[in-house]
Order: C-alpha cells, then sequence, then structure tokens
C-alpha cells in the first residue's frame, strides 16, 4: 500500500480537496506541516444535518431574484421539491453539474434532466455559489475543530491549493468554468498566482489513489497486471483502467482511454418517477407533491436495499387512510414489485458493462480486476449485477470495504500528496485551424483551389486545414507522460508590425486517424479556447515579399502542449535574438500560416 511522505516544504500549507457531485458533495483536506506526514480529514459537520455526515446534497435554493435563499440540507429541511410553483416562492435548483457537461455527453440526457434556473443565473452560477458555501463550511469547521482555530486558518490563508475532482469526460473547456467558478466563490484571487493553486484530477483517478491506499486487493497486485475503476456516482458512471508497472512502490499507468457514461443513480430516479407518474395517472395520488413524498422514499429506503427481482419492497408516503388495492396502496405504503425495481437499473447496468467492455478491448494490458467506488456503488443490487455479469468477462469485481463515498475527495489529497500515475491516455486529438501552403501536385489542394488566398508575403495559402499536435490513436488512444511536451511552428504574416501572436485550439472527436481538414467531418471539430501572447517588435520580422517586392511582417512561433498530467497546459515560445522566450499560455503549433 502507497504510504505519504513527510511534507517537504518551508511553509505550512492547507489543501482541500472538493468533490462537487450531481447529487452529493463532500469536502476532504490535509494539513501540511514542515517534517510532519499528513493526516487526510473529512468535513462531517454541515448546517442542517447530523454530526457525521461525509456529504451534503447538492442542491441550492433561489429567490425569484437570483439570490441564494438557502444551500444542501437546509433546502431539503425548508422546502419540499414543489418550491418554484409561482414567481414569489423559491425555486429549487439540483443536479445542475450535468448543464457542464461538454456537449457529447449532454447529448445523452434527456431534457427533463436539466434544471430551470433564476433569470439571469446559469449553471455556472450555480457551481460558483454552491462552492462558495462549501468553502464557507470548511472554513467553519476547521476553526471550530483544530486549537487556536482562527489563527490556523489565517496562517494558511494564502498558502491554500485546491482540488477540484471532475468526471472523465470533462476536458478543459470545463476544467477552465470551475477555474472561473473558484475564482468567483472567492477561494482563489483572479491572478496568475491564484490561478496556480488550483488543481484537477478525474474521479476515475482520484478513485484509484484511494482504493490503492485503502489497500484494497493489494496482496493480489503484481507488476504487469491491470485494474479497472469503475466510479459510480449520481450523474456520470467513470471508467478507468490502469496497469501496474511496479508493486513495490506502486507505480501505475493509464493503458486506454477513460470514458464517462451518463448512467449515474439519477437515471434509476428519473425511470422510477416515470413508473409512478404513469401507475398513479388520474387518481388522487398523482400530483407532485404526492409523487415527490414517494420518491423520496424510493431514494431512503428502496433503492439502497433492493437486492432480490423476486420479492416486493415498500415507499411508504402517506398515513393509514391512503389506501387503494388496484395501486397496491395499503395504510400509506405503496406496493413496488421487485421485477419493477430491477428495471429501473437495467438500462444503467447494460450501459456499464457495456462500457466496461469497450474498455476491456481498448486496454493495452489484459484486464481481470475492476474496483467498484461512488455513491451508487453502495446499491446491493448494482453491485451484484454488475459482479455476476463482469464475471462472464473473467473480470473479477470488488469494492472497498471503507465508505466509498468519500473515494474522490480523499483520493484527491492522496493524488495531490504523492501521485502514482506516470502516464495517462489521450482521448481526443488537439490541434490548431491554418492555412496550407498551395501544392498544384496535391489533390485535396486542387480540389480546395476556389478557397486560395494570397498572402502579403506573396504565398498562396489554402485556409481550412487543421494542424494535430497531438493526435489520438483511434481505439487504443495515445499514451502521454507527465510534463511531455508536444509542438508545432505556426508562422504568422502581416501588413504591419506584429505585437500579438494568436490561435484557437480545436479538439476532434472524429475516428479519422489523421484530420488535416475542417470541412471533413466539421461536426467533430469543437474549440476549446482561444490563446494569444503578446510578443515585442524587433528588425528581423520587416520582410520583402516575391510581389512588387512588397513590405510585409513575418513571425514564426512555437505553441507548445505540455501534455501527460491532469490539467492539459501549454506555452507559446518564439525566437528573440539566440534565446527562447516561453509565455506561459494554453495552447497548440507546425510549420503552418495562421489563419489570421
Amino acid at each position: 500500500m502507497p504510504s505519504l511522505k513527510p511534507y517537504g516544504g518551508a511553509v505550512r500549507k492547507l489543501v482541500l480537496a472538493f468533490d462537487v457531485g450531481t447529487t452529493f458533495s463532500g469536502v476532504s483536506y490535509a494539513i501540511l506541516d514542515p517534517g510532519e506526514t499528513p493526516k487526510i480529514q473529512t468535513i462531517t459537520r454541515y448546517p442542517g444535518q447530523s454530526n457525521g455526515d461525509l456529504k451534503i446534497p447538492t442542491v441550492l435554493s433561489y429567490s425569484a431574484d437570483g439570490q441564494v435563499q438557502s444551500v444542501g440540507a437546509e433546502v431539503r429541511n425548508s422546502a419540499k421539491k414543489v418550491v418554484g410553483e409561482d414567481k414569489e416562492s423559491p425555486l429549487l435548483v439540483e443536479w445542475f453539474k450535468l448543464c457542464l457537461c461538454p456537449n457529447a455527453l449532454k447529448n445523452d440526457l434527456e431534457p427533463e434532466f436539466l434544471p430551470t434556473f433564476p433569470d439571469g443565473k446559469t449553471a455556472e452560477d450555480a457551481f460558483a455559489d454552491f462552492l462558495r458555501y462549501l468553502f464557507a463550511c470548511t472554513r467553519t469547521y476547521i476553526i471550530e475543530t483544530h486549537p487556536g482555530g482562527e489563527i490556523f486558518w489565517n496562517s494558511v490563508e494564502n498558502h491554500t491549493e485546491i482540488i477540484l475532482s471532475h468526471p472523465n469526460g470533462w476536458e478543459g473547456l470545463q476544467q477552465s468554468k470551475m477555474r472561473d467558478g473558484a475564482v468567483s466563490a472567492g477561494l482563489i484571487p483572479d491572478t496568475l498566482a491564484g490561478h496556480q493553486r488550483i488543481h484537477f484530477i478525474s474521479e476515475g483517478e482520484a478513485s484509484l489513489h484511494y482504493c490503492l491506499n485503502q489497500g484494497l486487493a493489494m496482496d493480489s497486485i503484481e507488476a504487469g497486471q491491470s485494474v479497472m475503476i469503475i466510479d459510480a456516482g449520481g450523474g456520470t458512471v467513470d471508467l478507468s483502467t490502469y496497469r501496474f508497472t511496479s508493486s513495490a512502490p506502486v507505480v501505475v499507468e493509464e493503458t486506454a482511454p477513460a470514458s464517462c457514461i451518463m448512467q449515474g443513480s439519477t437515471r434509476v430516479n428519473m425511470r422510477a418517477r416515470k413508473f409512478l407518474e404513469d401507475k398513479l395517472k388520474g387518481s388522487k395520488y398523482c400530483d407532485a407533491g404526492e409523487i415527490n413524498d414517494m420518491m423520496e422514499g424510493f431514494e431512503k429506503s428502496v433503492k439502497p436495499i433492493f437486492k432480490d427481482a423476486s420479492k416486493p419492497l415498500y415507499i411508504k408516503f402517506g398515513g393509514r387512510r391512503d389506501n387503494d388495492a388496484k395501486l397496491g396502496i395499503r395504510s400509506g405504503q405503496l406496493t413496488l414489485e421487485g421485477r419493477d425495481l430491477a428495471g429501473f437499473f437495467e438500462r444503467s447496468i447494460d450501459a456499464i458493462v457495456d462500457a466496461a467492455k469497450e474498455q476491456a478491448a481498448a486496454s493495452t494490458a489484459p484486464v481481470r480486476l475492476a474496483w467498484l467506488v461512488g455513491g451508487y456503488a453502495a446499491s446491493p443490487w448494482l453491485f451484484e449485477q454488475l459482479k455476476e455479469r463482469l464475471g462472464g468477462l473473467e473480470i473479477q469485481l470488488s469494492r472497498p470495504d471503507s465508505q466509498t463515498n468519500k473515494a474522490v475527495p480523499d483520493g484527491a489529497l492522496y493524488f495531490y500528496l504523492g501521485n502514482i500515475v506516470t502516464s495517462r491516455v489521450a482521448q481526443l486529438t488537439y490541434g490548431v485551424p491554418c492555412l496550407y501552403s498551395f501544392c498544384p501536385f496535391d489533390e485535396e489542394h486542387l480540389a480546395r483551389f476556389p478557397r486560395v488566398v494570397m498572402k502579403p508575403s506573396g504565398e498562396v495559402g489554402i485556409p481550412g486545414g487543421f494542424g494535430a499536435i497531438l493526435t489520438r490513436v483511434i481505439d487504443h488512444g495515445t499514451r502521454t507522460y507527465e510534463e511531455q511536451e508536444l509542438s508545432i511552428s505556426l508562422k504568422k504574416l502581416s501588413d504591419s508590425p506584429i505585437k500579438r501572436v494568436t490561435t484557437q485550439i480545436l479538439c476532434y472527436r472524429g475516428s479519422c486517424d489523421n484530420p488535416r481538414w475542417l470541412d471533413e467531418g466539421p461536426e467533430y471539430f469543437s474549440p476549446l479556447c482561444s490563446v494569444y501572447a503578446d510578443v515585442p517588435f524587433d528588425k528581423s520580422q520587416k520582410k520583402t515579399g516575391t510581389v512588387a517586392e512588397a513590405v510585409f511582417y513575418e513571425k514564426i512561433f512555437k505553441v507548445i502542449l505540455l501534455c501527460g498530467s491532469t490539467e492539459l497546459k501549454a506555452q507559446i515560445s518564439w525566437e528573440e535574438d539566440v534565446s527562447i522566450v516561453c509565455f506561459p499560455i494554453l495552447c497548440l503549433s507546425s510549420n503552418l500560416l495562421t489563419t489570421d
């Protein structure tokens, strides 16, 4: 089992790991004292709920003008889900995390999954508001729990590192939105130094660190063996596969592109709600309030214990006078047949098994172990069904004995304090839009001849090109290593002196191994971000063109992609005299013309 090492820094720090989940959220933390071995702790006290609770509901209540009324358990205690029926009543907002996911994943959601926001509010605002509340709860807990709490907090306030976890399927754009949310929530200042205090980790990788540090199946781990992590949460199920390159010390590498499916436990709830609405339609029990009460009973007393499709379970929602034999209601209890309950889970289980098959097929090493974690993992029906079906694939499924609902925040801290993952697999191809210099012997260039443009240098270029920097190998992904650098050179041409270079970074999601043109499957290209750097003017920019010896200006620069870590990073660089100047910005680059 990996062990934490004494902190080698010279200044005391506080590290906070925030796990903002679709349905429940939690925070873990570690105090780093020079020379001391850190201890991972969890926030266990939140307003409106019992001491010892590790998580709070991910829900907010807003007034009509967009002001936060209450958060977490305080919402549950102050209002039912029927709020928002008129303009003056508070609006309940939950599952907002699903609105932040990439469009490729959001397309898998039915419209009823996405919440309604007050006028002027967005999912990003809700994330920031919720993060602000979690941070305030964390501050209060630490001050009240640790001796000299106020003095301690003041001593680490400007030396606090923040780790934000997210589903496997989230990308640089989502990380950027989360960072903006942390700034808006007041966790960090909006400065370069402040931004560098934010760290990201996928929920799958955080869960891997948690499982290993909890000693799960460590006696069966050998170098060369692989394990699949199935992190089943409220909104998503994240799957990641790793190979142990060493067992002492433990070192692992990712062997397949991580995957994310929108089949978390909320999908089970939505199917249960649809079943109840259809079953009770036309009866006195079909109004929203009754259905909400039943769903609360389903969530608390039925879903967590369901394990046998041959036996019924009961939702308690009313009083002794609530009876309707035709609907299966007796003394305020609604009967749910086991086969119907199994049906609520079926599509989710099928999707997880299919995703596991794809992970195993894509892995560069055979997979014989799988670990199930996350809040949804507590379901005995889910665990037994996955164990049986994965067993048919010769994959042995286990889950930690300890509380898996804190696997992500604890695992995020284990990652920060002692990362064991040395390489990861890129899920997408990244590159930049560009102009190719026209070649009359290239059929692809000839087919696009009507689009040619003349640059100030006299060069003829074809717009609409794509210059790849990191190319994903279809089916198996591309392995990247910690701090590995990939680059591409771009050349900017202008009629006037060049003071700024800029480019857009694009993601490619299609099936082509070597995408070169934006008009071939344009729906597979999407922008990640736009990046720029201000460059000093020097005389070497000035050139003489081939057309009437016209004067133009040229700047060659590189976009360097730093890959292999949990966050995409990049630099723009150029030569100045004989030295290389690097400007730290998120971007990418090849010996191609820029599009501007």
